[in-house]
């Protein structure tokens, strides 16, 4: 952000009374274009890719760090800044001219695992990175894709790194799967895994990501708080206590920061106040998972979650619970179970054990707990508490 733009917000601050300046820098979803404080690891990362810079591809890169240490960030925004360079300013030249001559072409492409769970959708994800051509959604095959993607890649001038984001938690493609399904354009395309742990079998360099420290936490909350809070709304010692509690982890911050923003608008505060902050901090789950998790599931299974985050569950068995959600859509009882069973499989939600006094050897009843921050899951969310006769795409 430039000088003039920070002036900007400031001046529009001045225009109302409202906290927030600007949502979209507060929140924990959204990545910088320059993350803060990663300069030495861009660099390393810039180092793995080296071979790009002379019209060759790299060998297979892991990125590798905890949760909130910035991966995703890291990966996106070096991924834009390349396809300045190698991609996009060549795409329209090498889709459109026929015949003749065009310059060598990189695409540089980022995969999302949490929101690609399938080889389709897989495919349809990296063609819409290298093409200009509106990809279907629908109504072709696999297969179909695959070819397109096979022509895309077909002139040897033209290549692609392919960055499969998050490929370690469940319910994801696994980088081994990636590369399975680009074995036909293997000689034009390189893989970046990007997660907490190296891929089984990794032969290739491994960037390693490490948890943020105190200060550059602080800066990284700063930096977000000055570009979206209204000028005074955050002090400066409550970042460095929030900066402090969250141990390294971006998410948790920027989420508690995010709620916090949230809880004060409601409240037509002028200023986040340390109420606020608390309640946010209370909202951030310990070791919990990023709020990204819960955003990417479909929009059925997103009402249930904030029908869940609606009734009181701490003491209630899962039966009891579904029921109570069943009784708010027409999802059937048994299905909303599913549904909880489900989402505790991908670790959206824990299932926790209830105490009981039977001594027999019937199964151990248990509840759920969510394991994601609730204020910014509402607040980002597009999905509402289901209704009756209002769930479509269960």
């Amino acid at each position: 952000m430039d000088l003039q733009e920070r002036i900007a917000r400031r001046r529009s601050a001045r225009t109302g009374p409202h906290v927030v300046v600007d949502r979209e820098q507060l929140s924990p979803v959204v990545h910088r274009p320059e993350p803060v404080g990663r300069g030495p690891v861009l660099e390393q990362l810039l180092d793995a890719l080296e071979p790009v810079f002379d019209g060759e591809l790299p060998p297979p890169v892991a990125v590798v760090g905890p949760a909130g240490s910035g991966t995703s960030a890291i990966v996106t925004a070096l991924f834009d800044a390349l396809n300045e360079q190698f991609g996009d300013s060549n795409r329209t030249i090498a889709t459109t001219t026929r015949g003749g001559s065009t310059g060598p072409v990189t695409w540089f492409v980022t995969v999302d695992g949490r929101r690609v769970e399938s080889p389709f959708a897989f495919y349809r994800a990296v063609l819409s990175g290298i093409s200009t051509e509106r990809v279907p959604e629908s109504g072709v095959g696999t297969d179909d894709l695959r070819e397109r993607l096979s022509d895309r890649l077909a002139r040897s001038d033209r290549r692609a790194i392919v960055a499969i984001d998050h490929h370690d938690e469940p319910e994801t493609l696994s980088a081994e799967r990636v590369r399975e399904l680009l074995a036909p354009v293997a000689d034009r395309v390189a893989t970046v895994a990007v997660g907490q742990r190296t891929p089984d079998g990794h032969r290739g360099p491994t960037v390693t990501v490490p948890a943020y420290r105190d200060h550059e936490l602080v800066d990284v909350v700063t930096d977000r708080a000055s570009t979206g809070l209204a000028a005074g709304a955050l002090d400066h010692d409550a970042v460095r206590d929030l900066a402090g509690w969250a141990d390294g982890n971006a998410h948790d911050a920027l989420a508690t920061l995010f709620g916090a923003a949230v809880l004060a608008s409601e409240a037509d505060a002028d200023r986040i106040e340390p109420a606020h902050l608390e309640r946010a901090r209370d909202d951030v789950p310990e070791d919990g998972v990023h709020v990204s998790r819960a955003l990417a599931l479909s929009e059925t299974r997103q009402r249930v979650l904030l029908a869940l985050a609606d009734i009181e569950s701490s003491e209630r068995p899962i039966r009891e619970i579904a029921a109570a959600i069943a009784d708010r859509s027409s999802l059937t009882a048994g299905t909303v179970k599913r549904f909880l069973y489900e989402l505790a499989d991908r670790g959206v939600i824990a299932r926790v054990p209830l105490p009981t006094t039977d001594n027999g050897s019937g199964r151990r009843p248990s509840t759920v707990e969510l394991r994601f921050p609730t204020i910014a899951f509402r607040s980002l969310t597009t999905s509402t508490i289901p209704t009756r006769g209002d769930d479509t795409d269960a």
